[in-house]
């Protein structure tokens, strides 16, 4: 076993990640206090060919210098929008069939493992405050609300790492397939 070198990866170049056919899903970060949660997001979008990232509130977006150094690059491919609050986001989304869904732990929330079923449909998920989460009035608008099962003391995630483990969830089905490994 060896590691591949950088020109065995077969990585896209900018141009053809913006000509590819994106996985789509729209990721809502409403008020992230943490850029480099910004760029780490931004970089997971890239990874999965997400269509775009919604950018809310007092949430960082580009051109900013720690987003740059944890997006390493992704915030040059991946679109973004920034919107005032999140209920324009959703608006723009309800007007383009998105499925829109809360990453909290709210009451009837559909637990992650459980959520397979929705993977192929246009969705949105919004992903809130590392402190206080995703707003109760954005709560109120979303379709549902998708929790990450917790066995720890803390039921609590960085907002980059609860994206990344749902990311990956609603992009996994579609790797099926792929022999590009």
């Amino acid at each position: 076993m060896r590691k591949l070198r950088m020109d065995e990866l077969n990585r896209k170049s900018v141009d053809e990640f913006r000509q590819s056919d994106k996985i789509p899903v729209i990721v809502v970060l409403e008020n992230i206090r943490s850029a480099y949660n910004v760029g780490s997001v931004f970089r997971t979008a890239d990874a999965f060919l997400l269509e775009a990232i919604y950018i809310c509130g007092y949430t960082a977006r580009p051109p900013h210098k720690e987003i740059r150094k944890t997006a390493l690059g992704a915030d040059e491919t991946v679109q973004w929008k920034y919107f005032a609050n999140s209920n324009s986001a959703i608006e723009m989304l309800r007007a383009e069939k998105f499925k829109i869904y809360a990453v909290e732990q709210t009451v009837n929330s559909i637990s992650l493992q459980q959520f397979h079923d929705r993977a192929f449909q246009k969705m949105a998920v919004v992903f809130g405050n590392e402190v206080t989460g995703v707003e109760q009035s954005t709560i109120q608008l979303c379709d549902g609300s998708i929790e990450i099962p917790q066995l720890g003391m803390k039921h609590s995630l960085n907002v980059s790492v609860a994206a990344g483990i749902v990311l990956w969830e609603l992009a996994k089905p579609r790797f099926a397939g792929n022999n590009n490994q």
